[in-house]
């Protein structure tokens, strides 16, 4: 039996601008994980979740390809995740297998909420490095790692960044730029997987950072569900309206963000509160130009309560409900906000940063 988990993430800034290339975003891992097993089969393979009751869905091999028992399935992830990395080890002249993958999420409440922690990322590079590790390549870079599970990503037609996936691979705190997607497609057409995850990838940029000492990080959850792809969509779409405002967006959380990272390497961390703040407004003015409602009332309360205990506060994310992050040096507020926060029904999450020790897979 192989076990391999990924931790789930948050957006701290450059939401938006993030899935241009180029254009940079801050994210962290957090300790909560999705978890993906594997055990060899004979004949026929299964995939598990007990996310989805736990019903298995049966599959088979026709010419190597895998090829599954139900069309309507809840889990295209994992099965691109599977079609992506097992073209890696045909290539690398490992024999594909059968087996059962069963997996197991601690990124969704109880009740099958989601907290907006980037679940289908880390289901990704949790089923991309069990299944190097099953195959006998374990020690396969992490940016390779990376590069498999954004081709996953990129087969199923999601509109984001692929930084969730950065923070599943790496962990601990972590500025990204996204890579030129066209530029990927086109060569995927022309080149092998191996050879792709050789090449540079235009704009790609993924740099794990230390953060200030006294820095804390303090998580709140409005209670609202968003769909991160479906609020993509809509700013994408709006945008067309005022190209020109969305370029000065742009431009403006370039600058934010960059000056953001050089605060983290500084160890300013009144320099990263208020650029916290300045993001937060960045993201409201283009929220109102596109119509797209990404702070709502619930993440607008969380955020003016925190500014009164001392914390630069904002949405993570893609907005619209969901989480927000509060920053804060040292300790001073933070369990005062806490239960200012359970009086306004906004629930604190208790989760840390994860940080990756380990090498490869």
């Amino acid at each position: 039996m192989i076990k391999v988990s990924a931790p789930g993430k948050l957006y701290i800034a450059g939401e938006y601008a993030v899935v241009e290339p180029g254009h940079p975003a801050i994210l962290v891992a957090i300790d909560q994980f999705i978890t993906v097993s594997l055990e060899k089969t004979e004949k026929v393979g299964s995939i598990t979740s007990k996310q989805y009751g736990n019903l298995p869905i049966t599959w088979k091999r026709e010419n190597d390809r895998l090829v599954l028992d139900k069309r309507e399935n809840p889990f295209h992830y994992i099965l691109a995740a599977i079609e992506v990395t097992e073209k890696f080890v045909k290539e690398s002249g490992k024999p594909l297998s059968f087996y059962h993958l069963s997996v197991d999420s601690e990124l969704d409440s109880s009740s099958g909420k989601k907290y907006g922690l980037g679940s289908s990322a880390a289901v990704t590079v949790a089923t991309v490095k069990a299944l190097l590790r099953y195959y006998g390549l374990e020690h396969t870079s992490s940016v390779a790692v990376f590069k498999l599970a954004a081709l996953a990503h990129l087969s199923v037609k999601s509109n984001g960044s692929c930084g969730d996936i950065a923070a599943s691979v790496y962990g601990g705190w972590l500025a990204f730029s996204t890579f030129d997607r066209e530029w990927v497609l086109e060569k995927q057409e022309q080149a092998s997987v191996t050879e792709l995850l050789k090449m540079d990838w235009p704009h790609l940029n993924i740099e794990p950072m230390t953060p200030p000492e006294d820095l804390r990080l303090v998580i709140g959850w409005t209670g609202s569900p968003a769909s991160t792809s479906h609020l993509v969509d809509e700013v994408t779409s709006n945008r067309s309206h005022d190209e020109q405002s969305y370029a000065v967006f742009l431009e403006a959380s370039k600058a934010c963000v960059s000056e953001m990272i050089q605060a983290f390497k500084e160890g300013d961390i009144p320099v990263i509160q208020q650029k916290i703040r300045e993001n937060r407004q960045l993201l409201k003015k283009m929220s109102q130009r596109t119509g797209v409602v990404i702070e709502t009332p619930a993440l607008s309360n969380l955020c003016e309560l925190a500014e009164q205990y001392c914390g630069a506060a904002k949405s993570s994310g893609a907005g619209g409900g969901d989480c927000g992050i509060v920053l804060f040096n040292t300790k001073d507020g933070i369990l005062s906000l806490i239960t200012e926060w359970e009086k306004n029904d906004i629930t604190n999450l208790p989760l840390h940063v994860y940080r990756k020790d380990e090498a490869g897979v």
